[in-house]
């Protein structure tokens, strides 16, 4: 059985009258397998958000089927097996690290003892023990960037989606989060990863998928794409037009 499994997914967004307006997903199959690091890449546009929304049960398809591990997405059993990482980290500017991964642990249904071993566990996982009772919003975007990883892994989930993982990170720590993703699928997790950075998803990814205008154009082992990842994406959904800036210099 798959960690993820889309049949024929399509995804129409319509407008006040229920009228189409935009085909964000079309037709699009899709399997990843349990323990694999899988890149889900694609130009803005693409239909990458919103391929992750239906896999995450936010929203549901116009047509087709979607599956974790055998699962609706929108299931109890499912979320609990799920971790997900956005784009975009929304902390508590008040809470410390500890305070933050606790409610979260909350939320999962960890407490007490187990609960406060997995906050200093990820915490020393995530190299923030040293400021783990300071309050995060005085952090960088890269600190709050690690203490919400490590709140989407406090659950012990199975399947790890991450949108843009080493966004707003610095070189180091960059470097330390592709090893952490590693590390991760070692361990028999399962990683579903965004990026717009071809050269992250070549260093820790397994398999690929590229999409183009809502639909799959490409997708197969990182080996077996030729030796440059960017040349075979520039390939599939087409270089950019050069810019013509003479009229504007004139």
């Amino acid at each position: 059985m798959n960690a993820i499994s889309l049949e024929g997914v399509s995804k129409t967004f319509r407008d006040f009258w229920l009228r189409p307006t935009v085909k964000a997903v079309d037709a699009l199959d899709l399997e990843v397998e349990k323990g694999e690091v899988f890149g889900l890449l694609g130009p803005n546009g693409s239909g990458k958000s919103t391929t992750i929304k239906m896999i995450l049960g936010l929203v549901a398809p116009t047509a087709g089927k979607v599956e974790l591990f055998g699962l609706p997405p929108r299931s109890v059993e499912a979320r609990r097996r799920l971790g997900y990482l956005p784009e975009l980290s929304y902390l508590h500017p008040f809470l410390t690290p500890v305070e933050t991964l606790r409610y979260y642990a909350g939320l999962c249904g960890i407490t007490g003892k187990e609960a406060a071993h997995r906050t200093t566990e990820l915490l020393k996982m995530v190299k923030m023990e040293e400021v783990a009772n300071r309050p995060v919003g005085g952090f960088s975007k890269g600190m709050a960037r690690r203490v919400a990883l490590a709140a989407a892994l406090i659950g012990k989930p199975e399947l790890l989606v991450l949108d843009e993982p080493t966004s707003g990170l610095d070189p180091v720590s960059t470097k330390e989060v592709k090893l952490l993703i590693k590390a991760l699928a070692k361990n028999s997790m399962t990683v579903l990863m965004t990026s717009h950075l071809l050269a992250d998803a070549e260093d820790v990814c397994t398999r690929v998928a590229i999409l183009n205008r809502g639909r799959k154009v490409a997708d197969g082992k990182i080996g077996e794409l030729g030796e440059s990842l960017e040349e075979f994406f520039l390939a599939k959904v087409g270089e950019a037009d050069e810019f013509v800036l003479a009229d504007f210099l004139a």
